[in-house]
């Protein structure tokens, strides 16, 4: 870092890169244009001057002059030149001493002036201190809380109060301790990283860059890469860019999509435009915590067929608190949505929680990969759209090609996690498009799990996928494992089902506009409820998450370890860090509202080669429970929902089913029927046998 950097306090770039040529369809501001070119130009002469007259101020009174508090490893200090100034002249320093000092002063005076007017020019604030420092809660009065109503619904998170807070403010350091004493090698690779937006609160895309400058280490930040994927806010326009290049000149480069192209192929724009020998791709709401970096680049530099996942902690939408999130690993469930599970099991019997954590895929909001690695495994699917899907297809494709994937709990990031997406809201469609093509590039014979989860035929499925060819000549170029593998070594907590034979939506001929679905947990019962062909048949608020994490001690044979185990994250939601009576409290009131299971597929029926019949979305890890399945005990007339392994009597749970037949148990002879009560309902009970019957949407050949 420059001297005058270090007098004014403030980060300034020297470096002005050379202008790279962005793709058809994106345009980098800032440079390869000659006005740019020039104002850069004289900008990089400006701070050649100031540093001249700050080395020969140094010269001329180093001896006496206390040290100035600088950035220390990632910790910043107050910057008081002219208390040094008075200080020096109370002990009989020389005229020209003086004299250089008071233009040193003077000189940091403008500076300063210039630096802070820039984000006041937009009604924002630097500086470590005021609202929401160190990562607390900040608040607004009643009448800015009434102000801030309208924004907020906007974005999804409180932009109202984001201007209210700094851009530099500091955050929580949630590093295990043994992380803040490891040492890092001073030559490790520089990152470029990249942030992606569209229409986010400017104050928010600023502090995440202010605090990505802040954290890292000048000498491993290449540069910033904003790209912008065809915003329409004004703000995020002229006036981001003259704050950011007149703040941070020659290390920002802004990009600019023509169209909206989405997340997936934003992010690819940012990689063409990038020239570090990293590349890190984040939200543009995101923080980053003293000393993210180094641990990150070491690992990469060690191997680069690492792709580095930062620890994800939580920043509250409606108040910008931080909340610490366990570490865990990142899985997915057979939709293909992502969710944090918990670590491998050696990871918890090493006992040390610094160590890196082995991940099946990603969340998706942060991952650092090596450039060139990135490009020769194919980067991400560009026939995907928007996003969702490609955070499970980089995990795979990259464990089955030759690398690997872990969770760094040396590097935390904090994230926002907004009430509302600025992409289309119809995301669901979106995730099931871009699943069926991982499905059909990388799962070979387990494709037909994702068909199953999102209730589609294996054939015809309604959906264009678009050309995967390239895919497949990508991964059979790569010479890369079959999913069995992958299965087998990396995520092998992945519940199986390649037993099913039939699969949707079970309907009776007696009551063809009703379909079999769960009932409420604790009552253990199956229903009947209106068909729609999509998720949960049970009556529920629209998209509400039926997700719950739970504590469970686990017995391993090296001893006990604690499991922190997350049931289906949606992109929606946050992580639950709860108390057990919390999350029972929680269970039960997702019972009252009717939330009997995730939100995509648990009215889906599956029947399957040894007679069973199950009901709900298929399961995710055997670390959490299966979907139950159908029961006769022989007792009650009305069928039981159980969890199979512990219904004693075989035969209770084993059905005799054929298409358009009957549903007959094994055990008892009782069929599963309907029984119309007129204006009380149809109900599913269970009978002697009159002849009723069945039909299963999907079957499997």
């Amino acid at each position: 870092m420059g001297a005058a950097a270090l007098l004014f306090g403030r980060r300034v770039h020297p470096r002005l890169s050379r202008a790279s040529p962005g793709s058809e369809g994106a345009r980098v501001r800032g440079e390869g244009r000659p006005g740019c070119l020039m104002a850069s130009l004289r900008r990089v002469k400006v701070l050649l001057v100031l540093n001249l007259i700050a080395v020969a101020g140094f010269v001329l009174f180093l001896a006496k002059c206390r040290p100035i508090a600088v950035r220390s490893g990632d910790a910043f200090h107050e910057i008081r030149p002219r208390a040094e100034a008075a200080n020096l002249s109370a002990h009989s320093v020389s005229p020209i001493q003086d004299a250089v000092l008071k233009r040193l002063s003077l000189l940091e005076d403008i500076v300063y002036r210039q630096l802070n007017g820039l984000s006041k020019s937009l009604g924002l604030i630097e500086g470590y201190g005021g609202r929401g420092k160190g990562g607390l809660p900040a608040t607004l009065s009643p009448a800015e809380e009434e102000k801030a109503k309208g924004p907020h619904e906007k974005y999804g998170y409180n932009s109202y109060l984001s201007e209210k807070i700094s851009l530099d403010r500091s955050i929580p350091d949630y590093r295990p301790t043994k992380c803040k004493e490891l040492k890092y090698s001073k030559e490790l690779p520089q990152i470029s990283i990249i942030f992606i937006f569209v229409n986010e609160a400017l104050s928010v895309i600023l502090r995440s860059v202010h605090s990505a400058v802040n954290h890292t280490p000048t000498h491993l930040l290449k540069e910033i890469i904003l790209v912008d994927d065809n915003s329409d806010e004004e703000e995020l326009k002229a006036p981001l860019e003259e704050y950011v290049h007149k703040r941070y000149p020659g290390l920002v480069k802004v990009v600019r999509n023509q169209r909206r192209e989405g997340l997936i192929r934003a992010r690819i724009e940012g990689w063409k435009v990038a020239t570090g020998q990293v590349t890190g791709f984040f939200d543009a709401h995101v923080e980053f915590t003293a000393g993210w970096a180094e641990p990150v680049l070491s690992r990469i530099q060690e191997n680069r067929k690492r792709v580095i996942l930062p620890s994800i902690d939580n920043i509250k939408q409606d108040n910008f608190e931080v909340q610490r999130y366990e570490n865990s690993a990142h899985g997915y469930s057979w939709e293909l949505w992502c969710m944090y599970i918990s670590p491998p099991k050696d990871w918890w019997d090493a006992g040390d929680p610094s160590l890196p954590i082995r991940t099946p895929a990603m969340i998706g909001c942060s991952f650092v990969v090596n450039r060139k690695f990135f490009g020769e495994i194919g980067l991400l699917d560009p026939g995907m759209d928007v996003y969702g899907g490609e955070n499970i297809e980089l995990g795979i494709k990259v464990w089955l090609c030759g690398g690997s994937m872990e969770v760094l709990p040396c590097s935390r990031v904090a994230h926002i996690e907004r009430k509302k997406k600025p992409y289309n809201s119809n995301i669901g469609f979106y995730t099931k498009r871009n699943a069926l093509r991982v499905a059909e590039v990388w799962m070979d014979d387990y494709k037909s799990h994702v068909y199953i989860a999102w209730n589609l035929p294996l054939e015809n499925p309604g959906i264009d996928i678009g050309d995967v060819s390239e895919r497949r000549a990508l991964r059979k170029s790569l010479k890369c494992k079959n999913f069995q593998w992958y299965l087998d070594h990396v995520y092998p907590e992945m519940r199986r089902y390649n037993n099913t034979v039939a699969y949707g939506e079970l309907r009776n001929n007696k009551a063809k506009d009703v379909c079999l679905d769960q009932g409420p947990l604790e009552n253990h019962t199956a229903i009947l409820y209106p068909c729609h062909g999509w998720g949960p048949q049970v009556p529920r608020r629209p998209f509400l998450l039926c997700s719950v994490a739970f504590r469970a001690q686990r017995q391993a044979s090296a001893g006990k370890y604690l499991e922190l185990i997350f049931d289906r994250f949606h992109p929606h939601s946050g992580l639950c860090q709860m108390s057990a009576p919390a999350i029972q409290q929680l269970m039960e009131q997702q019972t009252k509202l009717g939330c009997s299971g995730p939100l995509h597929g648990s009215g889906l029926a599956r029947y399957t080669k040894e007679g069973f019949l199950h009901l709900g979305a298929l399961g995710t890890t055997t670390l959490l429970p299966d979907t139950r399945c159908l029961v006769d005990n022989s007792k009650s007339r009305l069928p039981q929902l159980l969890d199979c392994d512990k219904v004693k009597t075989s035969l209770y749970k084993r059905w005799n089913f054929i298409q358009n037949g009957a549903i007959m148990n094994k055990g008892t002879g009782r069929c599963l029927e309907v029984e119309n009560r007129g204006l009380a309902g149809i109900d599913l009970i269970l009978r002697s046998c009159t002849g009723q019957r069945w039909t299963i949407k999907n079957s499997i050949k």
